[in-house]
């Protein structure tokens, strides 16, 4: 759940924008209270601008978190995002968070973290791979994208591609890998998956999960016009234990939440 006492609304600096692909780019931003209470999974949502377009706020992943800052990676892919990505050293944003939940790290006996990601989906991976390696916990990335332009893999460790194209990699997508590799991954010990990525990848991850009986997390994406319950643009339909389905909303019972409650 969102733990909203948690919550702030600051001004944060931008220190510095580094591009790493055609479209994306990681942006660090100085927010101090945002830093020292983030957890891999949460997420902020941002005000782009002064003005009052874009309207409303955009939800980016936290990437990482290093001393008092924080870093955001941002897919160029409309009005709002181009307008972030194009943001310059020492302009300020307002950033509201840290907003939703974060992937569970305790509860669970496993030593090797298997962490699936798709495209964009990278973002929470770095923050994700940092805390579980602090932890003692041996951390695998399987990383997709429809060609190997739309891999993201920068800075994460233990590293398996595949593109869609082939044109890197693994030939196939990102869940097939996962099938490729799960003899030699369970090799390892007791696995745990943690993913994030477009709808579509995630209700396969989480049908195959279900299929090997593989606990895993799943960050989902959706449109967070106000990242606290307000605006109710986030809902979705899980399962219940009971065989029916019940509305949440993502920003306060989610982004993350168990393969085993995701409609597929």
């Amino acid at each position: 759940m969102l733990e909203t006492n948690a919550i702030v609304d600051v001004r944060a600096t931008v220190t510095q924008t580094r591009h790493i692909g055609r479209d994306v780019s990681i942006i660090t931003l100085e927010c101090p209270p945002i830093a020292a209470a983030a957890k891999p999974g949460n997420f902020v949502n941002i005000k782009v601008n002064g003005t009052t377009q874009p309207l409303l706020r955009r939800p980016f992943s936290i990437h990482n978190v290093h001393g008092i800052f924080i870093d955001i990676m941002v897919k160029s892919i409309g009005y709002g995002t181009t307008l972030f990505c194009d943001t310059t050293k020492g302009s300020t944003v307002m950033v509201l968070g840290p907003l939703g939940n974060s992937f569970n790290l305790t509860g669970q006996d496993f030593n090797t973290a298997i962490l699936v990601s798709g495209g964009i989906g990278t973002a929470p991976m770095l923050f994700l791979e940092k805390t579980l390696t602090a932890k003692g916990k041996k951390v695998i990335n399987l990383i997709g994208g429809r060609t190997k332009d739309e891999l993201l893999p920068q800075e994460l460790d233990n590293c398996l591609l595949a593109t869609d194209d082939g044109s890197m990699g693994f030939s196939g997508n990102v869940v097939e890998l996962l099938h490729s590799e799960l003899p030699a991954l369970k090799k390892e010990g007791s696995l745990k998956i943690f993913s994030c990525g477009p709808n579509p990848m995630l209700k396969a991850l989480a049908r195959f999960c279900r299929a090997h009986q593989l606990p895993c997390d799943l960050s989902l994406e959706s449109v967070m016009g106000c990242g606290i319950g307000i605006c109710y643009g986030c809902s979705v339909e899980i399962n219940t234990p009971d065989g029916g389905t019940r509305t949440i909303l993502l920003c306060r019972e989610g982004p993350v939440i168990d393969a085993k409650l995701l409609v597929v």
